[in-house]
This record gives structure tokens, C-alpha cells and sequence, in this order.
């Protein structure tokens, strides 16, 4: 299995993000996950920076490490041909070191243009017809495109790379990855899900599975919690809220019902190196090929050295 490192867009300054790609190289991960949000998920997060200039910024100070955002929304607050134009551009820097991730998107991110936040049926569709739009514009032909949602007229992208960036779709169910599967993307899911998985598989999917382990490395486990009480307390959440509440402030008051116990249970935090190999093993069995570890919180300098000195190497 190969090992990412988490770009997250919503707590760290655009700058930060670029500095810690640099470094996680330097590290030796193989890969790195950057998240595309308009809003954070809290106030106390701080940030949620535009991730194409971010990506720009990645490509001049990385030379190997792969680089994927994880994951973008190309159906409501940006159009597929518009997705299609920025991907084509990081890849053309990158080489053959971008991916993008996509998928059906949360309503926090994708409301602000004003538009109807549709049914995940709906937005599904949306998703496979804007695959369809960019896997179209990819080939450098004028692209003219009558859709069910989507339209292009006289399109061309000029500046591509030697071959189009690999999708990858986030699934959070069967359904989605059996879609993912159809689209010939590979697969991005957030939990040790066998069932997902092999739904992927067994509709036909040969692309990677990625997934995500959320820890918060901290001298003590009581410290880690602590952290993640405070700026990521919707890891208490749990369901379809993430998808369907519209603005920091909806959030925050959903995680008023989330109780300190409740981010403690089953969260990876502390300087154990051994539970979270554990961790991993489980993405490891379910059949993932691909994992990024997600560090929460400011002390992103004591996880790289966990990461080198108690992880690198060991599973």
C-alpha cells in the first residue's frame, strides 16, 4: 500500500499548505491528498483557501510526490468544462504526478452560487455527465457538448498534459461505487468499507482505492482529544449531515450535541505508533491500495516526526 499525507485546506494558510507538500515529500510519502472547500466545516478551522492556487503553488516545490485533490465537486459552484481547464493545467505542470478526485459534493461548499441543492440521485447523474464533459474537452478537439446539465460550445483546452490526469470517484456507498466503476475511475472512500470495495470490483473497477485515516499525533491522548474537540468536533457527527448542512454556523450548532466522549471513541490520538498501525491494517484488509493519513490540528512538525520515526516503514 502507498501512504499520503493530508493537505488540509481548511485549517492551515494556503502558504502552510504549499510549505508542508515540500516537506511530506521530503519524508518520503508517496502521495499527497488536498481537500477543495469554499467554507471550513467550523470557525475555529480558519481557513479554506481556492485549492488551484494552492496546486500551482505544490507543483514548484515538489518534484516526485503524487498529488490529488481529494475531493473536488465539478457539477454546481464550478462547471465541468471550467474543473476540466484547471485539471488539465496542474497536470500539464505536474507530468504524470496530478489526480483528480471528484465527487457529489456537500451543500456547504456547492450552495453559494444560490443554486437548488439537488438529491444525491440527481447529483450522481450530474457527476457521470460531467465526466463525460472533461474526459471530452481532454482530447484537445473543440468540444461542443448538449447535456442533460451541462452545455459546452466551441471549447477547446489548449494547454494539456501528455495524457489526461486518472479520476478517482468518492463513493460513500455502493451505489456510487458502482458508478465509479462504470466511469472507469478509480475509488475514494473515508472508512475501512469491504462492502464498498468489493461492489467497486465486482461492477468492474480496476482503478485505486483510496482512502483516509483522520489521527491527531499529540504527546498525550488526552492533548489529541483536545485538539480535535476544538477544531474538528464533526468527527462526532454522524449520517448525512456532512452533505446536507449549509453553512459553518449549521455545524457548529449540530456539535453542540457532540460531547468530548464522543470525539474520543475509536479516535486515533496521542503518540501510540501501534494503534495506529492497527489503523491501517484495517484499510489494509478491506482492500485499499492507497491511504493518506490525515494529522488534525497545528502541530503538523511532531506528526512528520512520528510519521519518521514510529510509522515510515513499519506496516
Amino acid at each position: 500500500m502507498q501512504y499520503g499525507y493530508t493537505l488540509s485546506s481548511e485549517e492551515h494558510h494556503p502558504n502552510q499548505l504549499v510549505e508542508r507538500a515540500k516537506v511530506a515529500e521530503e519524508r518520503g510519502f508517496d502521495f499527497l491528498s488536498i481537500s477543495d472547500h469554499f467554507h471550513p466545516w467550523v470557525d475555529a478551522q480558519g481557513h479554506s483557501a481556492f485549492v488551484w492556487s494552492a496546486l500551482g503553488g505544490i507543483a514548484t516545490v515538489t518534484d516526485r510526490i503524487e498529488v490529488g485533490i481529494g475531493v473536488t465537486c465539478p457539477i454546481l459552484r464550478i462547471h465541468p468544462a471550467i474543473v476540466a481547464h484547471a485539471a488539465a493545467t496542474t497536470a500539464a505542470m505536474m507530468g504524470d504526478r496530478f489526480f483528480l478526485g471528484i465527487g457529489t459534493g456537500e451543500q456547504l461548499n456547492e450552495h453559494v452560487l444560490g443554486q437548488k441543492w439537488p438529491r444525491i440521485e440527481i447529483r450522481q447523474e450530474m457527476l457521470a455527465e460531467a465526466i463525460d464533459v472533461m474526459r471530452a474537452l481532454w482530447t484537445g478537439e473543440v468540444t461542443d457538448f448538449d447535456g442533460l446539465y451541462f452545455d459546452v460550445e466551441n471549447a477547446r483546452i489548449y494547454t494539456l498534459p501528455d495524457t489526461p490526469p486518472p479520476i478517482v470517484m468518492s463513493a460513500f456507498g455502493t451505489e456510487s461505487a458502482k458508478i465509479a466503476a462504470e466511469k472507469d475511475c478509480g475509488l475514494w472512500i473515508n472508512k475501512p468499507d469491504r462492502d464498498v470495495v468489493d461492489a467497486y470490483k465486482s461492477a468492474g473497477g480496476t482503478g485505486p482505492v483510496v482512502g483516509q485515516l483522520s489521527l491527531c499525533w499529540a504527546e498525550d491522548k488526552d492533548a489529541g482529544i483536545d485538539t480535535v474537540y476544538e477544531q474538528w468536533p464533526t468527527k462526532g457527527l454522524s449520517g448525512q449531515l456532512s452533505q446536507e448542512l449549509a453553512t459553518p454556523a449549521l455545524f457548529e450548532m449540530a456539535c453542540e450535541t457532540v460531547t468530548r466522549d464522543d470525539i474520543a471513541d475509536g479516535l486515533l490520538a496521542g503518540p501510540d505508533a501501534a494503534a495506529v498501525r492497527d489503523g491501517v491494517a484495517e484499510f489494509a484488509d478491506a482492500g485499499f491500495d492507497r491511504l493518506h493519513l490525515h494529522q488534525i490540528g497545528p502541530d503538523q512538525d511532531g506528526f512528520f516526526e512520528f510519521w519518521s520515526k514510529e510509522l515510515q516503514g513499519s506496516f
